[in-house]
């Protein structure tokens, strides 16, 4: 093993400490890159519509710079197009990719599953299997320095937002869990938020206890602040009485009873699916809150849960919710959408055809491949927001991950999958 290499990555983290957080990534890659003499070094954060990557970089005012700017901050955005760059993050596998006279190291910036951005390595020579497994090693530390430093600074969500915010937009996102995706062993979750021009008051979430999975999709009634603020209600309260232990019935009634009183507006209300899996049965325990019903895919067939339908959050607050369980088998697959995966113009995609041809898609993938077809048959400009959650189910609960550089291989979407 190159020792020069492996100095960088035990500095790493007293380079990433004694930076400022707008400054702490390019402390750690400079450390990388000077143990590796490289060229050219950088991280690229991944853009939340999820289809390309921004470049940040600090460039002085009087400097010529292309991309977007802020001060001296400027975000370029570089577009998944099919290379080496999408590839590795599909994949979550190293690219190298040799130029005339130059190597480009290519390596996924990935926590759980959760893809983060890329780090990108342009060095004179090409690498060796040693100088490979510590950018791997370095790419996959670089994910907690990320984490822990855009606790700190709106650097990083303003380099990923390509598109500005709304009101509404900005209090629907601070509804969202911090990772889209987790694999957790027994199980790989994904979930994905396609946002109408409106807002539409949608979300997804989720909670892992040591033996339990809790999750939750919902659907606010209205669009724009009004929807974000129903949605903030039910949201709220449902985290609130999961946190307090309560059964799932009673997170719906609780959160029921804070939107009727609470809602800005009178007759609020909010769809959706609450579930509890029990990750060493498989029992997945749901409340159906007026919400479309969930699909279980097993054995590569789609079918809607029949599970009890109670009324929507809010709408009568004393009628008590109603649940059912399912016990999944080691490969199925859940999928929980919102209505604008159905209404209007999105009808024209298949969703029971599209599930069926991404079985071999890792969930984190799979979202938005589905997020794609939306958009295909009734974008770009979505009337609703269409929401996904997915999850697949492996079994075996405490069995350790198959993990490398922070994701799962053995789960991790192949080339030939695409």
């Amino acid at each position: 093993m190159d020792p020069s290499v492996e100095v960088a990555l035990s500095g790493m983290l007293a380079a990433a400490e004694d930076a400022t957080p707008v400054n702490a990534v390019e402390a750690v890659t400079r450390e990388l890159g000077a143990a590796l003499h490289a060229r050219t070094i950088s991280f690229l954060i991944t853009d939340l519509s999820g289809r390309a990557l921004v470049r940040l970089a600090h460039v002085p005012f009087d400097s010529a710079a292309n991309g977007r700017r802020d001060g001296g901050e400027v975000a370029t955005v570089v577009p998944f197009d099919g290379g080496p760059q999408e590839e590795a993050l599909r994949t979550q596998t190293v690219q190298v990719v040799s130029g005339d006279t130059t190597w480009t190291v290519l390596a996924p910036v990935t926590e759980r599953g959760e893809v983060i951005g890329l780090l990108e390595i342009t060095m004179p020579a090409e690498p060796t299997p040693q100088a490979l497994a510590e950018i791997v090693r370095t790419a996959h530390a670089l994910a907690f320095v990320v984490i822990a430093n855009r606790r700190h600074t709106d650097l990083f969500e303003w380099g990923q937002r390509t598109t500005p915010f709304s009101l509404s937009a900005e209090i629907q996102r601070r509804l969202l869990p911090a990772a889209f995706t987790c694999e957790g062993g027994s199980f790989t979750l994904s979930g994905w938020l396609e946002p109408s021009a409106s807002i539409g008051g949608d979300t997804f979430d989720y909670s892992l206890a040591r033996d339990t999975l809790h999750f939750s999709v919902t659907d606010a009634m209205g669009h724009g602040v009004t929807s974000a603020l129903i949605a903030t209600l039910g949201v709220g309260s449902l985290r609130n009485s999961r946190r307090a232990g309560h059964s799932l019935t009673e997170q719906a009634d609780r959160a029921g009873a804070a939107i009727a009183e609470h809602a800005p507006v009178r007759g609020a209300f909010l769809t959706a699916v609450l579930g509890r899996l029990d990750l060493n049965t498989g029992t997945c325990d749901m409340v159906n809150a007026g919400h479309v019903p969930p699909i279980l895919i097993r054995d590569g067939s789609p079918r809607e849960l029949a599970l009890p339908r109670s009324l929507a959050l809010g709408m009568f607050p004393g009628r008590r919710a109603r649940g059912g369980a399912v016990t999944l088998r080691p490969g199925d697959r859940l999928v929980i959408v919102t209505d604008g995966m159905h209404e209007r113009r999105a009808a024209a995609l298949d969703l029971t055809a599209r599930l069926r041809g991404l079985h071999a898609l890792h969930p984190r993938e799979a979202v938005r491949a589905l997020a794609d077809g939306v958009l295909a048959v009734a974008g770009p400009t979505l009337e609703d927001d269409a929401t996904l959650l997915i999850i697949d189910w492996h079994g075996h609960h405490g069995r350790p991950r198959r993990s490398d550089g922070g994701a799962d291989v053995s789960a991790a979407t192949s080339a030939d999958c695409r």
